[in-house]
């Protein structure tokens, strides 16, 4: 029998809150793809870009994933707003070198899909290439301190997940033929 007054998450709701506040924020999951793509490429040639943005939504549809995107983004609106108290509102606003939370808030993206996420988040955030790029721009007045750590994190766990993929998709070939020729 249901409380009535416990409170229940709607997983859809985060979920679509998710999708949206990535919009708003001028993401698409398709930018998030060309990012697993730039990552996969030299070692899946027959990759496309379609398979790159529907690894990114496998990421996008898990709980801990969102949880860190709408944490990070509400941050992020918050220095904009100057809503935040002294000195976080500072190392937020101006993305302070040593302040390292919008990293670590990234990171736990990344571990969802094992350890060659972290070696591709590295690359990826130094790099900053796309849409990563676009986000780390000053100039727009938006603040994407944890944003392009997060999109960098999603490519990065998106990117770990298809290696993983299309390593067994191999695996199982071999298999096949190993199986066949006998």
């Amino acid at each position: 029998m249901s409380e009535p007054n416990v409170y229940r998450l709607n997983s859809k709701f985060v979920a679509e809150s998710t999708e949206q506040w990535l919009s708003k924020r001028g993401v698409s999951k398709e930018q998030i793809g060309q990012l697993v793509m730039l990552l996969q490429k030299d070692y899946f040639p027959e990759l496309t870009l379609a398979e790159c943005v529907a690894s990114v939504e496998r990421v996008l549809s898990k709980r801990e994933v969102q949880n860190a995107i709408l944490t990070g983004i509400q941050l992020d609106v918050l220095a904009e707003e100057g809503k935040l108290l002294p000195p976080l509102q500072d190392m937020i606003k101006y993305d302070e070198g040593l302040y390292g939370c919008d990293e670590v808030l990234a990171l736990s993206i990344v571990n969802v899909y094992g350890s060659i996420g972290f070696t591709n988040f590295g690359y990826i955030d130094k790099f900053k290439p796309g849409v990563l790029k676009k986000l780390n721009d000053k100039s727009s007045g938006q603040i994407h301190t944890f944003l392009d750590d997060i999109v960098g994190a999603i490519a990065a766990a998106a990117s770990s997940r298809l290696a993983h993929r299309k390593q067994a998709e191999r695996e199982e070939q071999q298999q096949a033929k190993s199986v066949g020729s006998d």
